[in-house]
C-alpha cells in the first residue's frame, strides 16, 4: 500500500475532531515528503485542517457550521509527544481546577523543561513556562501541587483556609509511592516551597520521614505566607 493510501485510510478511522500528527499517522521519516504532500491534497479538499504546523484535525461539522476540535483534544496535541507527556497545565487555570480560585485566565500557562509550548488557535491562548523538573505521567499533577504551593500568594481569589484545607486534602489523597515522588520533585523548588510542603506534611502525615526537606532549609531563611494561625507547624518550618 503506497503512503497517501495508508495515511488516507487511518485518517478515514479517525473520529470528527480528531487532532494528529505524523507521529500518529506511523509515517517513517523516509515517507515524510510523501506524507506531507498527502496531508496537503487532503488539506486542500477540506478532509481534514490545519491547527498548526505539524498539527492537523478532521473537522467537526454541526448544525452551527464546522467547529474546532475540542479544548482537551488540542490541548492534549501540545501536551504528550509521541504518547508521552512531556508538559502538563499550570497557573490559574490549573488552580481553578484545584478548586482554590473561581477566576478563569483569558490565558492559560503551560509548563514543560523539555521544549517552549505556547498557543494560539481560536480561543485557546498559552503561555509557555519552564517547568522545575521533565515532566512525566507520574509526576505531573504533583507538579502542579508544588506549583500551588509557589503561588499560594499569587492566587486570584484565594480563601487561604479554604485552599489550606485543599492543599491537606489532595496530599492525603496521595499514595506512598507518589508521596516519595512529590518530595524529591520539591527539592528542585524554591525554599519557600519546600518549607510549605513540610509544614503540610509533619501536619497531615506526622510519621513520614521529610527530614530532606528540613535540612535542604537555610535556618535562618523566613517565608511570609500568612498561615500562622492555619497550619500549627509553620512556625517548626520558617513559614510567617
Amino acid at each position: 500500500m503506497g503512503v497517501s493510501s495508508k495515511i488516507q485510510q487511518q485518517i478515514e478511522g479517525f473520529s470528527e475532531g480528531r487532532t494528529f500528527g505524523y507521529a500518529q499517522l506511523n509515517v517513517e521519516r523516509q515517507e515524510f515528503m510523501a506524507a506531507a504532500k498527502a496531508l496537503e491534497r487532503m488539506r486542500s479538499k477540506g478532509t481534514i485542517r490545519r491547527l498548526s504546523p505539524g498539527l492537523f484535525y478532521k473537522p467537526v461539522q454541526s448544525v452551527f457550521g464546522e467547529l474546532l476540535p475540542a479544548e482537551d483534544q488540542i490541548l492534549d496535541a501540545y501536551l504528550f509527544d509521541k504518547g508521552k507527556r512531556i508538559a502538563y497545565l499550570t497557573g490559574t487555570a490549573l488552580y481553578n481546577q484545584l478548586g482554590l480560585t473561581t477566576q478563569i485566565p483569558a490565558s492559560m500557562r503551560i509548563a514543560s523543561q523539555q521544549k517552549r509550548i505556547a498557543i494560539s488557535i481560536g480561543t485557546i491562548k498559552a503561555k509557555a513556562v519552564k517547568s522545575y523538573v521533565a515532566v512525566t505521567e507520574e509526576n505531573y499533577q504533583l507538579l502542579g501541587l508544588l506549583d500551588a504551593l509557589k503561588d499560594f500568594n499569587a492566587i486570584p481569589d484565594l480563601d487561604k483556609a479554604s485552599a489550606i484545607d485543599i492543599l491537606k486534602n489532595n496530599l492525603l489523597d496521595l499514595k506512598p509511592e507518589q508521596t516519595r515522588l512529590l518530595i524529591a520533585c520539591a527539592l528542585e523548588y524554591p525554599p519557600r516551597v519546600r518549607s510549605f510542603l513540610g509544614a503540610l506534611l509533619e501536619l497531615t502525615m506526622p510519621e513520614l520521614d521529610i527530614s530532606k526537606l528540613k535540612n535542604s532549609l537555610n535556618p535562618l531563611s523566613v517565608f511570609h505566607f500568612g498561615l500562622n494561625e492555619l497550619i500549627a507547624t509553620a512556625g517548626q518550618w520558617q513559614l510567617k
